[in-house]
């Protein structure tokens, strides 16, 4: 799976969030590529975001950086871990939901 934006290693770290457990990628609605983090996909193209409806949270739109296992977005927002290899997310990502998520 390719991951667009400004990434510093192949677990999906980038230039803006590079963490322990920052090692998530979010498929956006708008363009259908996985980015970082929405700096990354705000300083890499010439178009709007558009976010997830809440209808539509059953949608592969996460992808782990560890194992690289796509998962929908309500298990992501319910666990903030990956349900195929367990390594966990960082639970600050939650402050940006409203970024990429209508909630």
């Amino acid at each position: 799976m390719k991951v667009k934006g400004f990434l510093i290693d192949n677990q999906t770290r980038c230039i803006h969030y590079h963490g322990e457990k920052d090692i998530v990628a979010i498929k956006f609605k708008c363009c259908g590529d996985y980015y970082p983090c929405y700096k990354c996909h705000d300083e890499s193209v010439n178009h709007t975001k558009k976010r997830w409806s809440k209808e539509e949270f059953s949608k592969k739109a996460i992808l782990c950086g560890k194992c690289l296992t796509e998962c929908n977005i309500k298990e992501y927002m319910a666990h903030q871990k990956c349900s195929h290899c367990a390594a966990h997310f960082n639970p600050n990502c939650r402050f940006h939901y409203d970024v990429y998520f209508e909630i």
